[in-house]
C-alpha cells in the first residue's frame, strides 16, 4: 500500500555551484586525508584507461558525498569526427534512458502527488485506447516498474514517423506476457508514461519537463530540444541513417521519429546540472533544505522497491535498484542504493545510506556505436565506494 498523495509545497531554490573545466580533476577537502585521495587516483586510472583503450572517446566524471561534490574529472575528447575536439565539464550530452528516471517519473509523481492518479490504476483509466490487445490490467506501477510485460520496444523495421503515429504503436502494442509476471525493461512502458503526462496535464512533455522539474532545480542546461546556440558544448553520437552526425538530435531512433520528445529518451544535460539534480534529491529524501519538486515521503517511494512482491528484479518508480541493469552499483553500494543508465554512456546510481553518487557521462557510441562502458560504470562505483569508505584522518 502506498501513502495517500499530497500536495506539491515549492521551496526556495538551493543551487550546487559547480566552477571550473578543462582536463582536470579536483577533490573537495572534506577531512577524508590521503586514503580518498589514493581511492579517486583508482577513479582516474579507470577513466584515462577507458578512454586510452577506446571504451568511449571522451568521459566526465562526478563523485558526490556529504553534499558536496568531492571528485570532478574530465579526460578524452567531446568529439573525434569530423574534427578532434577536448572534453570539458560543461559539455551537453544525450542523456539517452535516464530521460526516464530523471524527467518522466517524477512528472508521472507530480501528478500522484496533486491526487490525479493512482499508482495501481489501470492505465486505460486516462488511455482508454491503452486497452487494446488484452492491456486493460496493464496498472501506472507496473509500467514504471518494468512489469508491465511490454516487449521492449516499437517495431523501427516499419517506416512510421511523428507523435501520432507513435502513440497508435503504443495503443496498439500486443504484451509479451501478464502484467506483473516479470521484468522486462522497456521503452513502451515509459513512451506510455510520457503521453499520460501529457494526457493529464494539458501539456507536452518537455515544456511540462522545463516548468515543473528543470526550472525549480535551476537546471539552465537541461532540456528536450537543445537551441542551435548550444550545437558546439554538444557531445555528438552516431550517423544517422543518411550519414548526417547526430549533434544536439536524439540518439534513440523512436524518440527521433518523434521530433526528440518522448517519455523513454530525449533529455539533454550536463555534469553541473546532473550533480544539483542528484544533490536535490539526496537532500530531499534526507529531509534536508532542498529545491527538488517532490516531497520526501514521494521520493522514498520512487527509491525503494515496488515491483510486485514475490519478484526478485527491484525497481522503484522510474529507477533501478537490483537487476541485470545494475552495473552501476559496483561491489560496495548497498542494495539499498539506486540509479539508471543511458544508451549513450551515461548513468547515475546514488546512496543515500553513505550520502553518496557517482555521475558518469560517456559519449560512448561516438563515432560508430562500438564502444561499451559496462565495466567502467561498475568499476568505478566500486573504487569510488572504497574511497568514500576511508576512515577520516
Amino acid at each position: 500500500m502506498h501513502a495517500s498523495p499530497v500536495a506539491r509545497h515549492p521551496r526556495r531554490r538551493h543551487v550546487l555551484t559547480l566552477g571550473g573545466a578543462a582536463i582536470l580533476t579536483a577533490c573537495a577537502r572534506t577531512g577524508r586525508g590521503q586514503q580518498m585521495k589514493t581511492g579517486m587516483a583508482d577513479v582516474d586510472r579507470l577513466l584515462r584507461q577507458a578512454v586510452a583503450t577506446h571504451a568511449t572517446p571522451g568521459v566526465v566524471c562526478a563523485i558526490g558525498h556529504g553534499q558536496q561534490v568531492v571528485h570532478r574529472a574530465v579526460y578524452g575528447q567531446r568529439a573525434v569526427v569530423p574534427t578532434p575536439e577536448p572534453m570539458t565539464w560543461d559539455t551537453v550530452f544525450d542523456m539517452a534512458s535516464l530521460t526516464k528516471a530523471v524527467i518522466t517519473a517524477p512528472c508521472v509523481m507530480q501528478l500522484w502527488e496533486e491526487g490525479r492518479l493512482d499508482l495501481d490504476d489501470p492505465v486505460s483509466r486516462y488511455l482508454p485506447q491503452f486497452a487494446i490487445a488484452g492491456k486493460g490490467g496493464i496498472t501506472i506501477r507496473h509500467l514504471l516498474t518494468h512489469y508491465s510485460g511490454l516487449r521492449p520496444d516499437l517495431d523501427l523495421t516499419q517506416k512510421w514517423q511523428g507523435r501520432t503515429a507513435a502513440f497508435q504503436r503504443v495503443m496498439d502494442t500486443v504484451p509479451s506476457h501478464p502484467p506483473g509476471s516479470g521484468f522486462v525493461y522497456s521503452d513502451i512502458n515509459f513512451l506510455t508514461l510520457g503521453f499520460l503526462v501529457e494526457k493529464l496535464s494539458g501539456m507536452t512533455l518537455d515544456a511540462y519537463a522545463a516548468r515543473y522539474i528543470l526550472a525549480p532545480l535551476g537546471m539552465s542546461h537541461s532540456r528536450f530540444l537543445p537551441p542551435p546556440s548550444w550545437q558546439g558544448q554538444i557531445a555528438p553520437t552516431q550517423f544517422d541513417d543518411d550519414g548526417h552526425m547526430l549533434r544536439g538530435v536524439v540518439h534513440d531512433p523512436s524518440a527521433r521519429r518523434m521530433g526528440g520528445v518522448a517519455g523513454h529518451a530525449g533529455l539533454f544535460s550536463n555534469a553541473a546540472d546532473m550533480c544539483v539534480y542528484a544533490q536535490a534529491l539526496l537532500d530531499r529524501r534526507a529531509g534536508r533544505p532542498s529545491a527538488f519538486p517532490l516531497q520526501q515521503q514521494t521520493l522514498m517511494i520512487m527509491t525503494t522497491p515496488q515491483q510486485p512482491q514475490d519478484k526478485t528484479d527491484l525497481r522503484g518508480l522510474g529507477w533501478d535498484i537490483s537487476t541485470p541493469y545494475s552495473s552501476p552499483r559496483g561491489d560496495h553500494f548497498p542494495v539499498g542504493s539506486f540509479g539508471h543508465t543511458g544508451f549513450t554512456g551515461t548513468s547515475l546510481w546514488l546512496d543515500p545510506q553513505s550520502d553518496s553518487y557517482v555521475l558518469i557521462l560517456a559519449n560512448r557510441v561516438h563515432p560508430d556505436g562500438h564502444g561499451n562502458v559496462i565495466r567502467l560504470r561498475h568499476d568505478v562505483a566500486t573504487a569510488a565506494a572504497l574511497a568514500l569508505a576511508s576512515p577520516r584522518t
